[in-house]
């Protein structure tokens, strides 16, 4: 592997990391428990898609086949994407959503501050902007944690199942293998293994404010970074690649 195939790699996780979460929250447009919520949703959403836009075009430059974008987006098959297990989740209930935006909009944020450091200019560059986007998200997905946890015994209940039932999908946020240390040397990668102690502290802070319990449970479900994922992401690429598999090369 040269370093122009990790930097490609590498781009395309962070990419398909907003891609897939930015598909995934883009479902609650029209089924939000309030209408605020509804447009709240439906801003972040974009903001995600906007985030995955700006890194798979760099992605496709990187790669210098020819691809655009939205061949990325739309025509790869599931073994070709790299986001992690987290963000393919089903929504579930609301709570399920909120626990898991939460989980990964901590990681994102402390992402986000590093790369914003990167040799590479332009995830540099890209970081910077999305950076902004993603303290508003933690705030909002904080919020919601909290109000939860901190509510009804009923939200209260159903949040910490959410918590428990996603906390085994979290430590594949800090995977990392060849492709990070190549570009750690020169570098352009963020070092995930110095954010993971980050990542836990500020978890637990805003779990205690919301007076819910980290998991006692160690078990951790890797696979997507690799290629690997859950059946969900099937379902999901099916519906979110279908306008392009049926009309090859269309555009709005």
């Amino acid at each position: 592997m040269n370093r122009e195939q990790a930097l490609f790699e590498y781009t395309l996780r962070i990419a398909d990391d907003s891609l897939i979460l930015g598909h995934r929250v883009s479902e609650w447009c029209g089924h939000g428990p309030i209408l605020e919520e509804d447009i709240a949703m439906t801003n972040i959403a974009l903001d995600l898609v906007g985030q995955a836009t700006n890194f798979l075009e760099y992605a496709a430059k990187v790669d210098g086949k020819g691809k655009t974008a939205d061949d990325l987006a739309f025509l790869r098959y599931d073994r070709d994407y790299r986001n992690a297990l987290l963000v393919e989740q089903k929504n579930g209930h609301f709570g399920d959503t909120m626990a898991r935006q939460f989980f990964f909009d901590v990681f994102r944020k402390l992402f986000f501050e590093g790369l914003t450091k990167s040799t590479d200019e332009t995830l540099a560059a890209i970081a910077e902007k999305s950076l902004k986007e993603t303290k508003y998200h933690l705030k909002h997905s904080s919020e919601w944690v909290i109000r939860l946890g901190d509510g009804t015994e009923e939200s209260h209940q159903k949040i910490q199942e959410s918590i428990n039932n996603l906390w085994r999908f979290t430590e594949e946020l800090f995977f990392s293998n060849d492709v990070d240390t190549m570009l750690l040397e020169s570098g352009i990668a963020v070092d995930l293994n110095a954010l993971y102690p980050l990542w836990k502290s500020q978890v637990a802070h805003v779990l205690a404010e919301a007076t819910l319990e980290i998991p006692s449970g160690t078990f951790q479900q890797k696979g997507g970074r690799t290629g690997f994922h859950s059946e969900h992401l099937g379902y999901l690429l099916a519906e979110m690649q279908y306008m392009q598999r049926a009309y090859p090369g269309m555009e709005w």
